[in-house]
């Protein structure tokens, strides 16, 4: 992150980078033409929201933080899942992975977790129903 030396200084960096993660966000989930690399991306969103968790009053309801990616394509119905598919947190150290955890044993209290690490498949998530094995 950029040394930003005053408050005026911070609301244009935090509006400009919501323009860009917004503009991305589009091209990649609406549009499907993504212009810059994941860790490109990932590296303005984390900006972001550490800049939001610096200055919390700075932090919008229309900021990308704020919800979870882009409308999907119109080609995808709507499904409603009879387990809540939680959201999956970008994780790039064990610190942010003991962070997870734990917001994961909150939101699940007394429930018995397991985990997979599997590499990482951008855009998708999939859940499934076993009918007749």
């Amino acid at each position: 992150m950029a040394r930003i030396k005053s408050k005026r200084e911070v609301k244009e960096r935090i509006a400009a980078l919501r323009r860009l993660v917004n503009y991305h966000n589009y091209r990649y989930h609406v549009l499907n033409q993504p212009e810059i690399s994941d860790p490109e991306y990932d590296a303005l969103y984390r900006e972001l929201v550490e800049l939001e968790e610096t200055y919390p009053d700075l932090v919008t309801p229309d900021s990308p933080t704020q919800r979870a990616g882009a409308p999907p394509l119109p080609e995808f119905g709507e499904v409603q899942h009879r387990v809540p598919m939680l959201s999956l947190d970008n994780v790039f150290n064990q610190e942010d992975l003991l962070a997870w955890q734990k917001r994961i044993k909150r939101l699940l209290p007394g429930e018995k977790t397991e985990y997979v690490l599997e590499p990482k498949v951008d855009g998708l998530a999939v859940s499934l129903t076993y009918e007749n094995g």
